[in-house]
């Protein structure tokens, strides 16, 4: 992966490198919230392994994670045939027969594809299907499992506020969308009513990358910085979802992403040397939240 700049390429420097006290890691899994790598791969995962299936019934153990009470999603969905799995934002969406289940993983949540006597030691919803293999669901926080008519899913009150998915995006049409936009540059990524899919533990590799402050102003971007974006969300996203999302995430299979921490740049890496110049990468605030930036390459002004 390289920068915007073609006579520079990033060295990536190994973890090992760093004296163990300047390290700051990513959270352990039930501080993340799954995002465009995770979300894609699970949702890919599920389309081939679960179409075609059908649901015999629903075991619920937190029925405040539902929009329906448990008797009606049995009620609504018992027997149906799973037609195709997809995704929007952080929602994976399963389509059926008789109507959706839409699933959010919330922060620190899992999904697996077991049998019934093999069964995770947590979960909080169990869908079973007819062919004795089930999907067990579990949430740290805030995990949703909703169901909607097919014919309702653009009014569903999360689904329809959600912007187009990050990598679904052509770069004349991320340059229409961001274009007119106000406000500051962070902020507007992190926006899933603006573009879905984008969060805390990939934006700011994707910020260098197109050596970006997360402070700029979008309305000073020009369009070489704005095609820049447009290239650093891919390099930052991408690596990732080719190898199954974050190593704190699991797959239907109970196995761990393959996008470890030293293939993450410089989030996280407080007071490490910037690959590219060599400047200590700072850790500053930005709104409610924390960015990880090299002050050089990603100047705010």
């Amino acid at each position: 992966m390289t920068l915007p700049q073609k006579s520079k390429k990033i060295r990536v420097i190994s973890l090992k490198s760093i004296p163990f006290n300047d390290r700051i890691f990513v959270p352990n899994k039930d501080g993340n919230m799954p995002e465009t790598p995770e979300i894609t791969s699970r949702a890919n995962e599920m389309n081939a392994e679960l179409t075609g299936k059908t649901i015999q019934s629903f075991e619920i153990l937190q029925p405040k994670c539902l929009n329906v009470s448990p008797d009606e999603l049995n009620q609504f969905l018992n027997h149906s045939v799973i037609e195709s799995v997809s995704h929007h934002g952080k929602w994976i969406m399963v389509r059926t027969t008789l109507g959706w289940l839409l699933i959010n993983l919330g922060m620190g949540g899992e999904i697996l594809l077991v049998n019934r006597n093999k069964m995770p030691a947590k979960y909080r919803l169990v869908i079973d299907f007819t062919d004795k293999t089930c999907l067990a669901i579990n949430f740290w926080w805030f995990g949703y499992v909703h169901f909607c008519a097919l014919d309702e899913l653009v009014s569903h009150p999360m689904i329809a506020k959600l912007g187009p998915n990050v990598l679904d995006l052509s770069e004349d049409d991320f340059t229409n969308l961001i274009k007119n936009q106000k406000g500051k540059l962070k902020t507007f990524l992190l926006d899933q009513s603006k573009v879905a899919g984008i969060g805390n533990a990939y934006i700011h590799d994707i910020l260098f990358f197109a050596r970006l402050h997360p402070n700029r102003v979008i309305a000073g971007l020009s369009p070489a910085e704005i095609s820049a974006l447009f290239k650093g969300i891919q390099d930052g996203l991408r690596p990732s979802l080719t190898k199954g999302g974050a190593f704190y995430e699991m797959n239907l299979y109970g196995e761990k992403g393959g996008f470890q921490m030293e293939d993450i740049i410089i989030g996280y890496r407080e007071n490490a040397p910037c690959p590219q110049c060599g400047t200590p990468i700072q850790k500053i605030k930005t709104g409610s939240t924390s960015s990880f930036i090299c002050s050089t390459c990603q100047p705010e002004s």
